[in-house]
């Protein structure tokens, strides 16, 4: 999907949410629609951070940490040690 497109439907959800949040305790259905609605929310947020990242970037990072050499931390009992 586009980035438009998740918006837009983002919008929708979000519309959603907020009238099925006022009927919350009177019906168990709106109980069940607004955790859907929730759920598709979380979905879209996902998506429109992934639409946001570079994926040709992110696999030559990937590609490129396994070439490096793993820097080990240092511990405060490391400073200590005889």
């Amino acid at each position: 999907m586009k980035k438009e497109e998740i918006i837009k439907k983002l919008e929708d959800t979000n519309k959603q949410i907020s009238k099925f949040k006022k009927r919350l305790k009177t019906s168990d259905l709106c109980e069940d629609l607004y955790d859907s609605a929730i759920i598709e929310k979380a979905i879209l947020l996902k998506e429109l951070e992934n639409c946001d990242k570079n994926h040709i970037i992110e696999s030559v990072k990937r590609g490129v940490s396994k070439f490096l050499p793993k820097k080990e931390k240092t511990l405060i009992c490391d400073y200590f040690k005889s």
